[in-house]
């Protein structure tokens, strides 16, 4: 089991964004989790790194309970999870050897990172990553002098190196235009592939979701509707999901 939330609720103040959530997720999975605007996707993902902690309810990650866990233990986890977000949290006046490496910074020690800022190590793995994404020749160039499409492989790239059991990514293409965000939906299942990794993605595009995962899970409202094999999610299900309900 890498993910397992049981009887799940997460308020904000007087919102109810997740309400009473089950959902469990096992090594290798692809995973979509898709809903309208608000539905609690982002909430769901957040709460896979302790970045959000549930109001009631259980979580558990890669076999650690977060909901009791340490600061040594949360730090363990997260240093097994990778996330992809709309923001890619790359540092522009860097190098991009140094950005794909940053997936390392979990594993090194404190100098050993301070030392790849001076004298990048591990090139040849970052190479290796870069050329997965199909920009390896920018290796060396400053990161914020490259194309959105090319920095958005630059943080696929660091995911590679990172190399870890759960990848999480929160709507990582509703900004980009359709060839690129297949290309990137490609990438990301790539990464969850072999030594059993596991894919969670929140998206708003279903067609997307079918295409590139193996199973989808529908939230509104801050619950789940469905939790179904990609094959079996039907065009009347899709039409319930994202129904348009007038207030008052």
């Amino acid at each position: 089991m890498v993910v397992a939330l049981r009887a799940v609720r997460v308020r904000y103040g007087p919102l109810l964004a997740l309400d009473d959530v089950d959902l469990t997720l096992v090594a290798g999975e692809r995973v979509a989790v898709v809903g309208p605007s608000g539905a609690g996707k982002s909430t769901l993902l957040a709460l896979c790194t302790a970045a959000v902690r549930p109001t009631s309810g259980t979580v558990e990650v890669l076999g650690q309970d977060l909901t009791s866990a340490t600061p040594r233990q949360l730090a363990a986890v997260r240093r097994r999870v990778g996330a992809l977000y709309q923001r890619l949290h790359l540092v522009g006046r860097l190098r991009v050897v140094h950005n794909v490496n940053a997936g390392r910074l979990g594993a090194w020690p404190w100098w050993r990172a301070l030392l790849s800022l001076v004298r990048p190590l591990e090139v040849a793995a970052a190479r290796q990553a870069l050329a997965r994404t199909g920009i390896e020749a920018l290796v060396d160039a400053r990161t914020d002098e490259l194309s959105g499409g090319e920095q958005q492989r630059v943080a696929l790239a660091r995911l590679l190196v990172q190399d870890p059991e759960l990848v999480l990514a929160d709507e990582p293409v509703s900004s980009l235009d359709p060839a690129r965000a297949e290309e990137v939906l490609r990438l990301l299942g790539e990464t969850a592939t072999g030594r059993e990794r596991t894919l969670l993605v929140s998206l708003h595009d279903v067609d997307l979701a079918l295409r590139h995962c193996d199973r989808v899970v529908g939230v509104r409202a801050g619950r789940v509707v469905f939790d179904l094999p990609a094959a079996a999610v039907t065009a009347d299900l899709r039409r319930q999901l994202y129904a348009f309900e007038p207030s008052g």
